[in-house]
């Protein structure tokens, strides 16, 4: 599996991807980024509001996906906000089509639940995911989740929701 390294996109890396400025998005991240970063403009726009609602949310949302060891951006993941009242959080990634089918999805998921698990206050990951998405699917599959129910996205319509529970270390 490749190795993944997450840069945090900080509001102003955000705002300069939102504006189209691909040379200051990357100055602010101190990493070089991605035309697919600057093409999820839509997305950055909301997570950039989510900031601006909850500035602890920063340390959850946004980062660019980095390969190592080439240090290359082939996507961006993080979760929907910190975690909730029942300590859970909700786990989002994209690869950037030109680096798809090469691992990257499930390094970026296992970097994520990694962060998650080392987490004290966080409980459990969760996972939407529409119920023709074969990909996201086989992403998640190996990883510990069950499929627990279904919802209705205004944006991506009928998702499944599938839940992973945080493992438990022995000895406590």
């Amino acid at each position: 599996m490749p190795s993944i390294r997450f840069v945090k996109l900080s509001p102003a890396t955000l705002e300069a991807l939102i504006a189209g400025d691909l040379a200051k998005a990357g100055a602010t991240a101190g990493h070089p980024l991605s035309q697919y970063l600057l093409d999820e403009q839509w997305l950055w726009q909301i997570r950039l509001d989510d900031i601006r609602r909850d500035p602890a949310a920063a340390d959850w949302i946004a980062a660019a996906a980095v390969a190592e060891p080439d240090g290359i951006v082939v996507g961006h993941g993080g979760f929907h906000g910190p975690p909730d009242a029942d300590g859970v959080v909700e786990v989002a990634y994209s690869v950037d089509p030109a680096h798809r089918r090469r691992g990257y999805a499930k390094a970026m998921l296992a970097a994520l639940l990694h962060r998650a698990d080392t987490d004290p206050r966080v409980t459990a990951v969760r996972a939407s995911i529409r119920p023709d998405n074969h990909g996201s699917k086989a992403t998640i599959a190996g990883f510990g989740f069950k499929k627990i129910g279904e919802q209705w996205d205004p944006e991506d319509g009928l998702e499944d929701v599938y839940l992973r529970s945080k493992p438990t270390t022995s000895g406590r």
